[in-house]
């Protein structure tokens, strides 16, 4: 065993954003780093008096995140905390379901979700599966600045493997039993359909495949090998990363696409054509999935930079909606609290209360597919008409975001300047349309302009990037690109 000692280097602040703490490998992110989010943890862990629960601990295909997440274990065991530990890159909600399954202590998953293959992370799961939230999180951060120029105590793996303190583990025969409570696998296998699913060289590869393996239905997937560069992509499910994706669509001979991220949390689709089918729209068809197909009546949670489809689906059915700051760390807690059926944000991230309080791209895809087939049943087809009826229900969805990159160095002064001068020089009309609504944005990272046709603008603040994201919904095609090329302006005005 290693004991702790002083530290020469100075040592980074560690800050956890809206989805983890994320950085650049070889720069701050560092095994050293990486032991000291650990240790925030472990001394959560032994606060709590959790210790005989365990810690679950997941990693993805990013670079050297098997090693990173080895370290991360050996400072838990140091502390005689047993680690459940990930035997193969998993997806991200596969630590948040074995937490669950396991009633362990709490998570973590060493990801940097759908970041530049540049950047690895350090995401933490509370013992419900959902994303720990901020009370957690600050825990964490105390523990870390405390202990700022030590280096933790860690154990050897393997000493503590034979000592019977570490179980490797692999999900997919759990989760699969998991999915079959509350989806019939049987009925989306046994589909006449050809699915084209595209993983973007993560972990989430293989695992549609797999779940839909025996039956009538056509799955092909496309990069299920691992690739730390990621084809030179984000692996972020929207364009132009997923572009090869759509041209293979067009090309015919698939009824869809069905999208995820870097580590699966995050989930998309596409329809028979290669046409996009943006996130919001997303979050609109689960929802009227659940409502018009499930019957469900719950609550939905959404961020503040959703769909205002949400809020007409929830008029027209008699449900709820709550909002929440950009993040499942306020999501899922918000979902726990009020019982609600779905919570999702714009990032194309879903969870779902009668599965986990956290993003599950896998099983929002499964979703997608059954309610592709059960609106092909009521006599909609093909995917594109689905969508169509969508929007003659809920409305207009005209959405696109666009982020601004900023040297990293320059990006804390930037977003300081112009908190200030957004707040100061709001914009009384975007794009020849009155702002009839403005709101600062409770967690302080940007503010949110209403029009007067109820189109909206959003600039916020990456937690996990340096970039500016400009979002818009409108009411057309054309009144988005405006509005978003105004949103550009106001940003670069400040620079």
């Amino acid at each position: 065993m290693t004991d702790t000692t002083s530290s020469a280097a100075p040592q980074p602040a560690i800050v956890f954003g809206t989805d983890g703490w994320r950085a650049r490998i070889g720069d701050e992110y560092t095994y050293e780093n990486v032991r000291r989010c650990a240790e925030g943890v472990a001394q959560y862990v032994v606060d709590q008096g959790t210790v005989k629960q365990g810690v679950v601990i997941g990693f993805d295909r990013r670079f050297s995140s098997e090693y990173f997440a080895q370290s991360a274990a050996e400072v838990l065991l140091a502390r005689d905390i047993p680690v459940a530990l990930a035997a193969l890159p998993i997806p991200t909600q596969m630590t948040s379901y074995e937490v669950v399954e396991r009633k362990a202590a709490c998570g973590i998953m060493i990801t940097a979700s759908h970041n530049p293959w540049t950047d690895n992370g350090f995401k933490v799961k509370s013992p419900s599966g959902a994303a720990a939230g901020p009370a957690i999180l600050a825990t964490l951060e105390k523990t870390i600045r405390d202990r700022a120029g030590q280096h933790p105590m860690t154990r050897p793996l393997a000493d503590a493997e034979a000592a019977g303190l570490v179980e490797r583990f692999d999900p997919f025969d759990g989760y699969r039993e998991y999915v079959g409570r509350t989806l019939d696998l049987d009925r989306l296998r046994a589909a006449d359909l050809s699915v084209l699913v595209e993983p973007l060289w993560g972990s989430g590869a293989g695992w549609i495949p797999r779940l839909l393996a025996g039956g009538k239905v056509k799955v092909t997937e496309l990069h299920s090998e691992r690739n730390p560069w990621f084809g030179g992509v984000n692996p972020e499910p929207i364009r132009p990363n997923i572009d090869e994706c759509l041209g293979v669509l067009a090309g015919g001979g698939y009824d869809m696409g069905l999208l995820l991220d870097g580590d699966a949390d995050r989930a998309g689709a596409a329809d028979e054509k290669g046409t996009f089918i943006h996130q919001l729209e997303v979050m609109g068809l689960l929802m009227y999935y659940l409502l018009e197909h499930r019957g469900l009546r719950q609550p939905v949670v959404s961020t503040i930079n959703e769909t205002s489809m949400v809020g007409r689906l929830g008029e027209i059915y008699g449900v709820p909606v709550y909002e929440t700051a950009v993040g499942f760390k306020y999501v899922g807690p918000k979902m726990i609290e009020t019982g609600a059926m779905m919570g999702g944000e714009e990032s194309g991230g879903y969870g779902f209360g009668m599965h986990l309080p956290e993003r599950d791209g896998v099983y929002a895809d499964l979703l997608l597919l059954d309610l592709f087939i059960k609106e092909r049943e009521v006599g909609r087809w093909p995917v594109s008409a689905i969508v169509e009826h969508l929007h003659q229900i809920a409305g207009p969805s005209f959405y696109l975001r666009t982020d601004i990159h900023v040297d990293r160095a320059a990006y804390p002064a930037l977003k300081a300047k112009l908190l200030v001068e957004l707040r100061d020089r709001a914009p009384s009309d975007i794009a020849g349309q009155d702002v009839v609504k403005s709101v600062a944005l409770d967690t302080n990272d940007g503010f949110k302009w209403w029009t007067d046709d109820g189109s909206w603008l959003l600039v916020r603040f990456s937690g996990t990037e340096p970039l500016v994201r400009v979002y818009v919904e409108a009411t057309s095609a054309e009144r988005r690109d405006a509005m978003l090329a105004d949103g550009g302006r106001l940003v670069r005005a400040g620079s």
